[in-house]
């Protein structure tokens, strides 16, 4: 079956805005393509790879693609409004995200040549003890390894980004055995499953995009944790039932500071929270709105341009 691939060039500041809004009109995937996490993955020697966009290899250097598909007979009436809505957000975000040119391309791609590409490429990846297991790719695991499958049809969530991989080493320093954990923006839910694994007593799984919700509860069921994992198509600034020892919050620096005054709302006493997603130059303004919100500052780590933090507070 054929399909419309739609690129728009955007930057790296801006991609997962960009992409969280694609997610909300197109259930066939979605991609981000960025030169300066192409940079970070030539720097490391434990990563091998053997495939990369040539489009993006003729950005510059604060050039994202950002991509989605869509059935051809709503593709352009699907484009016009998702455009709008990206534009909409630069108007929003009043110049405090630079969202580049917004250039928009098409092109007609055959379905079995991209909906399975990425399958291609993932490996398993070791973080700290823990092993993200592509579900199809048979695994033995090695002595203490905290093996974790993962099922989605769609490419997020899977682990490689910094962002994730910091989130989980986190979880194996900060997390303690019987911990209620809390994974807000969860994707494939991935976060929330390495907490049950590693000792977690239960765990509420949230996103606001339905196809995220439906593979958190597949990879759940795959990985038998469903019967402590509860998967919620909710808004974590709206929702203030859920309450955790552990949040974490893998999304977006502007994201983050809009939920920072809720979030100690969902603390139990003593509670922990494990921030990711943040560029370099955001975290000052991460940092204000949760120290404006009671939560201090307890650890940081840093890989490429991205930061994580943890907070500590709820008392």
């Amino acid at each position: 079956m054929e399909y419309i691939e739609l690129t728009v060039h955007t930057t790296t500041e801006a991609s997962e805005l960009v992409a969280d809004a694609m997610w909300e009109h197109t259930p066939f995937g979605v991609t981000v393509c960025d030169k300066n996490d192409f940079a970070a993955l030539a720097r490391d020697s434990s990563v091998f790879w053997d495939y990369t966009d040539d489009a993006l290899l003729r950005t510059d250097g604060e050039e994202a693609l950002v991509k989605c598909y869509f059935e051809p007979d709503s593709a352009e009436a699907e484009i016009r409004v998702l455009l709008s809505e990206i534009e909409t957000r630069r108007a929003l975000s009043g110049g405090a995200i630079a969202f580049g040119s917004l250039e928009a391309t098409r092109r007609t791609v055959e379905g079995d040549d991209w909906i399975d590409v990425w399958k291609k490429h993932f490996r398993p990846q070791k973080k700290g003890n823990v092993v993200i297991v592509p579900a199809w790719i048979p695994y033995e695991p090695q002595e203490g390894e905290c093996v974790v499958l993962l099922d989605s049809d769609m490419a997020f969530g899977t682990g490689e980004h910094e962002t994730t991989s910091m989130c989980i080493e986190l979880a194996q320093d900060w997390l303690r055995a019987g911990d209620c954990v809390l994974d807000v923006g969860c994707g494939s839910g991935i976060l929330g499953i390495c907490a049950l694994k590693l000792g977690a007593k239960e765990a509420v799984l949230s996103d606001l995009d339905p196809v995220a919700v439906r593979a958190a509860q597949h990879n759940c069921e795959r990985n038998g944790v469903s019967d402590r994992a509860r998967v919620l198509l909710a808004d974590l600034l709206t929702e203030s039932s859920v309450r955790a020892d552990l949040v974490f919050a893998n999304i977006t620096a502007e994201i983050l500071k809009r939920l920072a005054p809720a979030l100690p709302a969902h603390l139990n006493r003593g509670g922990r929270v494990i921030l990711s997603g943040i560029l370099n130059d955001r975290v000052e303004g991460v940092e204000a709105a949760f120290s404006a919100a009671g939560l201090r500052v307890a650890a940081r780590r840093d890989r490429g341009e991205w930061v994580s933090l943890v907070l500590e507070g709820g008392d």
